[in-house]
Parts: C-alpha cells; sequence; structure tokens
C-alpha cells in the first residue's frame, strides 16, 4: 500500500469522524456565536493575488480568479463579522499587497501577508483561492493545510466535510496536505481553499454567480465554525 494510499485512507476516516463532531457542533451554534463576540477572535482571511498578478482566469468568461478570491473573502467575512468574530483582510482592495510593480513584487506582496496574519494571531487564517488544471474535467472545492500541523488538518477536514456536503458538489474529496508559503509563514491554523476549477465550465458558471458564492461562503464558515466550537470546547 502506498504512502499516498495510506495517507488519503486516514484523512478520508478523520474527515469522516470530524462531520460527527461538526454535526453536534453546530447545534451549540449560539454559544459559541456567543463566546465569540465576548471574546473578539480574530480571524484572518486572505483573498489570492490581486493586482498584477490575477492568478488563473475563467475559460469561458475569462473572469480573473483574485476578482473572484476578494468577492467570496468579503462574503466570508460578513459570515464571520455577524457571528461576531473580528475579521482582518490580507487585501481589501483589488489592487496587490506588493507596492509598486516592479521585479521581486511577488515576494513582496506574500511577506506582507505574512505579516499580517502574524502581527493578528489569529484563531484561524484562510487564504481563498481558485483552480485550474489542465483536464477540463476536473471540478469541486478542494481543502489544504499545513502537513506538520494537526490543528490546520483538523480545521481542513471540517471545512472540507462542509463542502462536500454542498447540494452542488458531485464528488466529495479529502484535504491535501500542501507546501505552500500562506500555510508555512505562521504557527496559526491554516487552509488554503480552491473553490472549485475555472478550466471547467460548470465551475466557472457556479463561481461567477454570486447566490453560489454566497453558499460557499457559508459552507467554508460553517466548517471553520465548527473547528472554533471543538477547540474552544478542548481547550476548557
Amino acid at each position: 500500500m502506498s504512502f499516498l494510499y495510506r495517507h488519503r485512507i486516514f484523512f478520508g476516516v478523520l474527515c469522516l469522524i470530524l462531520s460527527v463532531i461538526m454535526a453536534f457542533g453546530m447545534c451549540f451554534f449560539g454559544l459559541s456565536r456567543t463566546a465569540a463576540q465576548a471574546q473578539k477572535m480574530t480571524v484572518v482571511i486572505d483573498p489570492g493575488h490581486g493586482g498584477v498578478d490575477g492568478g488563473v482566469s475563467g475559460l469561458r468568461t475569462g473572469v480573473r480568479e483574485s476578482d473572484l478570491n476578494l468577492e467570496i473573502s468579503r462574503l466570508l467575512q460578513k459570515e464571520f463579522e455577524e457571528a461576531g468574530f473580528r475579521v482582518v483582510l490580507t487585501r481589501k482592495s483589488q489592487a496587490g499587497l506588493y507596492g509598486a510593480a516592479t521585479p521581486g513584487y511577488k515576494k513582496r506582496d506574500m511577506e506582507k501577508r505574512a505579516e499580517i496574519i502574524c502581527e493578528n494571531a489569529p484563531a484561524v487564517m484562510i487564504s481563498v483561492h481558485q483552480n485550474f488544471f489542465s483536464l477540463s474535467s476536473r471540478r469541486g472545492a478542494q481543502v489544504f493545510f499545513r502537513a506538520d500541523s494537526e490543528a490546520s488538518a483538523t480545521l481542513a477536514c471540517m471545512i472540507q466535510t462542509a463542502l462536500n456536503e454542498m447540494p452542488e458538489c458531485v464528488k466529495k474529496t479529502s484535504p491535501l496536505a500542501g507546501d505552500y508559503f500562506v500555510l508555512n509563514c505562521s504557527k496559526y491554523p491554516s487552509v488554503i481553499v480552491e473553490c472549485g476549477f475555472l478550466s471547467n465550465e460548470q465551475d466557472e458558471e457556479l463561481l461567477t454567480d454570486a447566490v453560489y458564492q454566497k453558499k460557499i461562503a457559508a459552507a467554508i464558515f460553517s466548517g471553520a465554525l465548527a473547528y472554533l466550537t471543538s477547540a474552544a470546547g478542548t481547550a476548557a
């Protein structure tokens, strides 16, 4: 049995267990909401790309990933704020975080994101992105986490479970470990949520629809809230 196969089985079982925890956790939404309002826990939301770095583009509409990332991040921000959390966006506009678009802008952009994350010491950090693949048949949301962070893996499982339970989900997937700067730049529980594939027409149609954007933001929030509720219960 290969390492990758065993890895997928492990996280598949873990996510199944966590989905049960999540179901019970959401029953205490009112309590977690009150606790969040009292403690003002901070959540950092990172809309990927921005400015001259538009990320990938939709094959049919040409929509820029950076624009979708920002739109979904703002909707996710609203979900958290209405539940009483303090929310920090690393990027609040279509501009990047690099200053002038001179050589080295990408490194400066990522360093600024890391600075914002670290100075706000968030309970969770969620980086919002869109996916792209050479095979247009690939579709669906995918969550990534840092391999050496148990907290990040748990957060990823709960968010992935919520995404898998969306009516629009055509294939349930497991979260994957990813070696990305935004996951590795801090000690805080961090995930990247790839909301769908802009290389797939069906996903692109969904991701450019305002109603679906609200749905996927709500699903991400639901999974993150389940994690925060569980983490708060463990700490108590």
